[in-house]
């Protein structure tokens, strides 16, 4: 089923479900990619792992516990009535200050030359000071001094947004070529569907469309996010404006009708 908004869904923007919706989209993209670009380019996703130092903020939901602090149990805590059992083993997650990251880069199959790097922000890219935020922005300063080109997606109404495309709308794509001094960017409203962009390559092959509309909505159907979502509590942040929230309480409400509605049938 198709989510409430014709457009991005700002209930997916919550920290418990970004990190899932941004695998998705990312693997998507590279799918979608990787049909028109084969043989001539490699599609490939790629991952940066981020170490934070002790004293660094980190993003909420940016850490990845993969480690554990393995103790066995202590006899009589929490002791069932019946004590004849054998003591288990407890294992407590031990979050590492880590930020994995994945993002997509376009390789020339023949000289394996990146030409085009994908980037689909996370909240860490977006927080200040944090090690993935300096990290992002270094390499974003890099790439564009290059002649590789660069596409950021920014599906997060949340956070700090690239100075030439700040506060313009609630959403954006950011195109940099790497043969144009310029900007190019798509704006979108929560109210607007997600564009169909560029994505360039080679001066020879050209450019390549790439419908991220569609791209959401295959995500949003395979992941069952309509029955994952609770679309009864609020939008998680920042706050809507007035209208905005009154127009989400609304499609929300039709959506949710619209549901309801053939089970009452049967």
């Amino acid at each position: 089923m198709h989510s409430p908004f014709p457009g991005m869904d700002p209930f997916l923007e919550a920290p418990d479900l970004w990190p899932d919706v941004h695998t998705r989209l990312i693997v998507g993209i590279s799918d979608v990619l990787a049909e028109k670009l084969s043989p001539r380019f490699i599609v490939a996703v790629e991952q940066r792992l981020i170490v934070a130092e002790d004293d660094s903020p980190l993003a909420p939901g940016a850490i990845i516990p993969d480690l554990a602090v393995v103790t066995p149990a202590r006899p009589g805590v929490t002791a069932p009535l019946d004590a004849n059992y054998t003591a288990p083993t407890l294992i407590e997650p031990l979050p590492e200050p880590e930020v994995r990251e994945r993002f997509i880069e376009i390789r020339d199959a023949r000289t394996r030359r990146v030409v085009t790097i994908i980037e689909l922000l996370s909240p860490a890219n977006k927080t200040p000071g944090t090690p993935s935020a300096i990290a992002f922005e270094r390499k974003r300063s890099v790439v564009f001094e290059s002649r590789t080109h660069w596409i950021e997606i920014d599906l997060l109404r949340a956070g700090t947004r690239f100075e030439a495309t700040a506060g313009k709308s609630d959403y954006c794509v950011l195109l940099k070529r790497g043969t144009d001094y310029r900007y190019a960017a798509w704006f979108i409203d929560l109210r607007d569907p997600l564009p169909t962009i560029l994505a360039p390559t080679t001066a020879d092959f050209g450019d390549v469309t790439l419908n991220l509309q569609q791209v959401f909505e295959t995500a949003y159907a395979r992941a069952h996010y309509a029955d994952a979502v609770d679309y009864t509590r609020p939008v998680p942040p920042p706050p809507l404006p007035p209208a905005d929230a009154a127009w989400v309480r609304e499609q929300v409400r039709r959506w949710l009708d619209a549901r309801q509605q053939p089970r009452d049938a049967g």
